[in-house]
């Protein structure tokens, strides 16, 4: 049956004695109205040959460990399909229980706490329905670990007596990781390691493992980092092979590189970052129209000249999808030589771009555009700062770029056009306040400053926004396959959630159920210079969907814009990499003259959208990790300290608070509340008590730091305001929680000693009128 097999020359290409494909296997197993044997397998396949039998059973396996068959209990191989079983991986919660993210998506499934005990985050799983509740609330019942989790726990290793326990630091895993004794290298207690499981966890025994590799402090300046970076399996080392084909390149851009490119170095392009940048990404060049309009040039690294498909250069660039910023410290995408040195558009020195060539109407609408490789030499590298001391009359800066001048003043003018262009369509755009950790020369923080954007942020996104529609309207044009940024209308019900909390802080905003980006804009407009806009702001924005990377494009809500792609970031981003592939393959096509050009099909773009939005996922979540455990390393200085804050959010357990001054999140415990007896209306998002207090998203409260959990990443706060405490007396000293120290075994994931001020003997006078 083999000669049947539609794959056969595939296979024949791969192996000098091919047996049947994958697909061939499944399609016969499919018609079978039972599960088979594996001896009813070979004979119906028509395999004799000891080798081909022993090959067939090697990728019979290699399927069930992927998923596409599974093994049964008889000794039968069946299809998954036909068995009700969904393949998924497993998301912790740092209450035990966890979830089942399906592989052919829709709504997670519950994992209760006893399905978690055998299981790790990032394993995978065929699992089937055990109780459904409704289509949303689906429980779920583990048949199979597929592929259970690779990457090492990073932990901290504690010691009582002859048993050794790692606890892991990401709070998602609940398991202690058991380490016999002589396994545990030269890790000391309380030490920060790395953990590789020998056995693991099931639901009576705890997992047993081998320390690795020791990290160092637990308090260790950066520490938190490399924490970070391992409990979320960021690639973070780049392997000999990677680094081999980076050397080849050089530090500069070869003479036959720059051939059949258009020659832009006299232009007069220049590059506007931020003061610590080191990337160079995107160069702009704006001159007006003797007609009205303006003519702009959008140069980006062209790093698909360098990074070629299917090497092991762009397979790591692949699995890591982006790069990572951290306070003080990025996991880059590509290797420093490239990202800082040879595609990084560095001032006065030659390199090579792909180029958004545009003309904008005297009205700010892109009118036409052409794509083109071209080489380009950056006359100036310039800061959002001096920029905008430039375009505020700065009489020093604007003699030192003088010869710059006539190209910053058109980018302004145009600016201004595409701002209102950009308002009058309503595209979304928040006064949310990021912040910037100051540290000292030992890496702790000195201050918590806020960012504040200035007119030249607003001028280069402006620019890049418009390169990245020209690229998109460009894929489209062409019926090629890239990836689309999509960011896609509100959940109806999520923004219900929303027009509701409006109402309850009295905010008439009329938003129909499904708004228009404009009308959004309007409603943020409306609200002045409330002291709660930022949180309104926040809220809104929980309200919306988050923006993914795909290949159908379905538009860009946030930003008004039917077709949005990725274009002017590929040093750090890879979907951008991808674009310029395809957009080459387009222009070779043309009879250009391209270097790094790809076709995709549509097969191959769903994955890279899949991969390229969970590591865009994957960074956010370990540099917010990082933010909470320096703010709470922070806030540990400051217990005590009383602070004004912003009610942000409501939960039946109590009111996280927003601290202004620090833009630092903590939560006021119910218990802490005025003595009443509360009530939580997840509705209007209020705490009601009997006796009329109530607390709601957007109160202005004077809260006290009352304790730091560095561990847990929490902050706690109390009403400063004695009187909202009722009868409930203030406490004399505010504890501190201290270091870690020994303790049992058995209670290894809460070992943690408290200072408590000793009580004040009590005075015989105040025992006997107690005793009365």
């Amino acid at each position: 049956m083999t000669v049947n097999d539609p794959h056969l020359a595939r296979e024949q290409e791969k192996y000098e004695n091919p047996i049947p494909s994958r697909e061939f296997i499944l399609q016969h197993i499919e018609k079978r109205d039972e599960p088979a044997y594996f001896d009813e397998l070979v004979q119906e396949l028509g395999l004799v040959d000891d080798d081909a039998i022993f090959a067939l059973k090697k990728r019979l396996r290699a399927m069930e460990r992927d998923g596409q068959l599974i093994y049964t209990r008889n000794r039968r191989y069946g299809l998954v399909d036909n068995m009700d079983l969904v393949k998924g991986t497993v998301l912790g919660h740092r209450d035990g229980f966890g979830f089942l993210k399906l592989d052919q998506g829709g709504p997670d499934w519950f994992l209760p706490q006893f399905e978690m005990r055998r299981l790790l985050p990032g394993d995978k799983v065929l699992a089937t329905a055990q109780t459904i509740k409704s289509k949303d609330k689906i429980e779920a019942r583990i048949v199979r670990i597929l592929e259970a989790r690779a990457e090492p726990i990073v932990g901290r290793y504690f010691k009582d007596f002859a048993l050794g326990v790692v606890v892991p630091e990401d709070p998602r895993i609940t398991q202690d990781i058991v380490i016999p004794e002589g396994e545990q290298g030269a890790a000391r207690h309380g030490q920060v390691v790395l953990v590789e499981m020998t056995n693991r966890p099931s639901k009576r025994v705890n997992a047993i493992g081998k320390i690795t590799e020791v990290l160092g402090e637990h308090l260790a300046p950066g520490m938190e980092i490399e924490v970070a970076i391992r409990n979320h399996q960021i690639p973070h080392q780049f392997s000999n092979a990677v680094l081999e084909q980076v050397a080849v390149y050089g530090d500069t851009v070869s003479e036959q590189a720059k051939q059949d490119r258009v020659d832009l170095t006299q232009l007069g392009l220049i590059t506007i970052d931020g003061e610590d940048a080191r990337d160079f990404d995107d160069a702009v060049y704006a001159e007006a129209n003797p007609n009205g309009g303006w003519r702009l040039y959008v140069a980006i690294a062209d790093v698909s000249a360098y990074v070629q498909p299917n090497t092991a250069l762009d397979e790591s660039a692949l699995e890591r999808g982006n790069s990572v910023y951290f306070p003080d410290h990025v996991v880059p995408m590509l290797p420093e030589a490239l990202s800082n040195g040879l595609c990084s558009l560095n001032p006065h020195v030659d390199r090579l771009c792909l180029v958004a060539d545009m003309q904008i109407s005297a009205d700010g609408e892109l009118e036409s555009y052409q794509f083109y490789q071209a080489m380009m030499n950056s006359s100036a590298r310039l800061t959002y700062n001096r920029v905008h001391k430039i375009i505020q009359g700065d009489e020093e800066l604007r003699q030192q770029y003088a010869a710059n001048l006539p190209n910053i003043e058109a980018l302004q003018q145009l600016y201004t056009k595409l701002a209102q262009v950009r308002t009058e369509r309503g595209a979304l755009e928040f006064d949310t306040v990021e912040t910037r950790f100051i540290f000292n020369s030992h890496r702790k923080i000195e201050q918590i400053v806020p960012v504040h954007r200035v007119e030249s942020h607003k001028l280069i996104e402006e620019c890049m926004i418009m390169a990245n529609v020209a690229a998109a309207r460009f894929i489209e044009k062409h019926q090629a396959h890239a990836l689309f940024r999509v960011h896609e209308r509100p959940d109806t019900d999520r923004f219900a959630n929303f027009r509701r909390f409006l109402a309850e802080l009295g905010i008439e905003a009329n938003l129909s159920a499904e708004p228009t980006p404009l009308e959004l804009m309007q409603a943020l407009a409306s609200l002045g210079e409330r002291p709660d806009r930022e949180l309104i702001e926040t809220t809104m924005l929980r309200s919306m969907k988050q923006a993914v990377y795909q290949g159908e494009n379905k538009g860009h809500f946030g930003l008004a814009l039917e077709a949005y792609a990725h274009f002017t970031s590929p040093i750090r981003r890879y979907p951008d990499l991808v674009l310029h592939r395809s957009i080459k393959s387009i222009l070779a096509k043309q009879g250009q003259k391209v270097t790094g050009a790809r076709y995709y099909t549509e097969e191959e773009i769903v994955p890279l959208g899949e991969q390229c939005s969970m590591t865009e996922r994957r960074a956010d979540d370990a540099t917010r990790e990082v933010a909470d455990w320096l703010k709470c390393e922070y806030m540990q200085d400051h217990i005590g300290t009383e602070f004004s804050g912003v009610v942000s959010t409501v939960t039946g357990f109590g009111l996280f608070v927003r601290l202004t001054e620090l833009y630092i999140e903590g939560l006021v415990h119910i218990s802490s509340l005025k003595n009443d007896y509360y009530h939580f209306d997840a509705e209007r998002q209020v705490l009601i008590g009997k006796q009329g207090n109530s607390y709601r998203m957007g109160d202005v409260l004077a809260v006290k730091v009352a304790t730091v959990n560095l561990e847990a990443r929490k902050i706690d706060l109390v009403l400063a305001d004695d009187n909202q405490r009722g009868s409930r007396k203030k406490p004399s000293k505010v504890n501190k929680i201290t270091a870690k120290k020994p303790a049992k075994a058995k209670g290894a994931r809460n070992i943690t000693s408290v200072k408590k001020a000793k009580p004040k003997a009590k005075s015989k006078a105040k025992k006997a009128k107690k005793a009365k």
